[in-house]
């Protein structure tokens, strides 16, 4: 299997995005892969096609969204795909950010994800799991992670490795390499609510972004709601 190709879980926020530079830096020869499993916030497909559509210019990559609405329709009882959970605003350590937890989501891409790799003969499978994610998201843990990995090498001959750069990283800290990379943060997108042209700033997503940007000294690029001026 080619090393230098890799399958990365792309969802078109901060982290994805930053981990899409660090492989095309490298030259790695990469093919992106979104999923659409009805998220509430599909908002990020469209980030997701905007930054491949600017990456492309300059590096040799491929980008493609798979279809999994048939598959989430049945991930019900959080924010995420039931619309009828509203969306919790405040920190990610707050009780409620346990709404947005969508059930083996990572699981499933990561599966999803193997079975291209080996397709097209990837070397590797990446996700942009930092440590930031860990108390809410038990799927973007080292744990987890290792197990996925062995899982991948027990059920297919030969495997991809599965890498995650950024597992023991703050936000902050992937965010500070990936400008530093010239990764497109301003075509990103985070929120988790739905309907608006620009992020919300109260959910979850929104304040770990916010907070991100200001912790790592990097200028903020995002337009949030209580930023825009209202006209007269």
């Amino acid at each position: 299997m080619n090393k230098k190709h890799v399958v990365v879980v792309f969802s078109g926020g901060l982290d994805s995005t930053a981990l899409l530079m660090w492989h095309l830096v490298q030259r790695h020869k990469v093919h992106a892969l979104s999923f659409d499993y009805g998220q509430r916030h599909r908002r990020e497909l469209d980030s997701a096609l905007t930054i491949t559509t600017v990456l492309r210019r300059t590096y040799a990559m491929t980008h493609s969204i798979v279809d999994l609405t048939h598959v989430g329709q049945f991930f019900g009882g959080n924010s995420q795909t039931d619309k009828s959970i509203p969306v919790p605003e405040g920190h990610y350590t707050d009780e409620t950010m346990k709404l947005t937890v969508v059930p083996n989501r990572n699981m499933i891409m990561l599966a999803v994800a193997t079975g291209v790799a080996i397709a097209e003969g990837a070397g590797i499978v990446s996700y942009g799991a930092h440590s930031g994610d860990h108390a809410i998201y038990p799927d973007c843990r080292p744990d987890f992670a290792a197990a996925m990995g062995i899982a991948i090498r027990k059920g297919n001959a030969p495997a991809p490795r599965l890498a995650t750069p950024f597992i023991n990283m703050s936000k902050s800290e992937l965010l500070c390499i990936g400008s530093r990379l010239g990764a497109p943060f301003e075509h990103t997108w985070s929120c988790y609510k739905s309907g608006y042209e620009y992020h919300c700033g109260k959910c979850g997503t929104c304040v770990e972004r916010r907070e991100a940007f200001e912790h790592a000294g990097v200028p903020d690029p995002t337009k949030y709601m209580d930023k825009v001026p209202v006209l007269p």
